[in-house]
């Protein structure tokens, strides 16, 4: 089972909404197959690991191992389990059950009901860790949500500017920038507030990590973004949040919210989850996850503290709780944050 997690893991950044899972054909206690998921829409880890068994007639006495229930239903491929029985693989160990409502439990009962010897629950905390962007989709219906800002040492995220004339202060370094685009490619959104995206024009996408660009989120009660900016070149999926109605175009929507609802970002994270989007990394700025830490509406966070001072800036979030660990990145400072369990 830590082979299938070791594979599954190769899935990141490409499979979403769709789990990462690993699967291993054994026979006789030596490894004779084994996949992965690559990508959303193509074949599922259970497929790719039994095509990769050179001799089909040692199915007939194997196990395979999988971190997720096999599927059971008609999706974007066939059913999993339907392929297990038509193998005629005896038995078959099973990270965790799938939460989906269209599998959930199914495929076990498929592969039970077809004699087939079925172990559950094996390394099943370590299988929900790697899948929990996908968990709190169908668990909790809403996406997983992660905080990201750098800040200087003596706790500012940025210079004081007011025009799109000022460039936004450099805090990360090589490394760093590269760890920031490597979640990016891990999640499904990034999400910055209106005043963050005239100020700095980003292009949110992926140029330091292999992977997907994430769909991009704007929360923008003021009215600011507008047609010149890169979030709103079409060539990325975008969403902005708005108060008023907006006619958008072909990779550009605007969702009229209404602001003067407390719950206000309860309810855009609801529309973010029927958008099928199952995570959302949150980058800023300063109020927008300001507002997030708030509201209690996160699950993990990273902070980059650089050694730089400037003095005087835009300060800083702070979390209610400490960091559960640290980690040096070539003099920078990262702090990783989880909020434990899940609402």
């Amino acid at each position: 089972m830590r082979r299938c997690l070791q594979l599954a893991r190769r899935g990141a950044g490409y499979v979403a909404p769709n789990p990462m899972v690993g699967a291993v054909v054994v026979c006789d206690g030596r490894i004779i197959g084994e996949g992965y998921h690559r990508h959303f829409g193509g074949p599922h880890a259970e497929p790719n690991a039994i095509r990769a068994v050179a001799d089909p007639d040692l199915l007939h006495r194997s196990t395979l191992y999988v971190g997720l229930e096999p599927c059971s239903h008609y999706g974007k491929t066939p059913p999993c389990a339907d392929l297990i029985v038509s193998c005629g693989i005896p038995r078959v160990v099973v990270g965790m059950l799938d939460p989906n409502p269209q599998v959930a439990g199914r495929g076990i009962r498929k592969l039970q009901a077809a004699g087939i010897e079925v172990v559950t629950g094996v390394l099943e905390a370590e299988c929900r860790e790697l899948n929990k962007h996908f968990l709190t989709f169908h668990e909790q219906h809403r996406p997983y949500v992660s905080l990201k800002w750098a800040q200087t040492a003596d706790g500012f995220i940025d210079r004081l500017r007011t025009s799109p004339a000022e460039s936004p202060l450099t805090i990360s370094n090589e490394l760093t920038r590269t760890l920031t685009h490597r979640e990016r490619a891990e999640h499904q959104a990034i999400l910055i507030g209106g005043r963050t995206a005239v100020l700095d024009n980003p292009s949110l996408t992926l140029r330091h990590w292999p992977g997907r660009n994430p769909v991009r989120l704007v929360i923008d009660p003021g009215g600011r973004v507008h047609d010149g900016l890169h979030m709103c070149d079409g060539t990325v999926p975008t969403i902005v949040y708005t108060a008023q109605p907006r006619p958008g175009h072909e990779g550009l929507e605007y969702v009229q919210t209404d602001f003067r609802d407390p719950d206000v970002l309860r309810h855009i994270l609801y529309n973010v989850y029927e958008h099928g989007i199952n995570s959302v990394l949150v980058e800023g700025g300063a109020h927008t996850l300001g507002e997030f830490i708030r509201h209690g509406l996160w699950d993990e966070a990273r902070i980059e503290v650089s050694p730089l001072r400037i003095g005087q800036g835009v300060p800083a979030p702070t979390l209610p709780l400490p960091p559960a660990t640290t980690q040096d990145y070539q003099g920078h400072t990262c702090l990783f944050y989880n909020r434990g369990k899940r609402r």
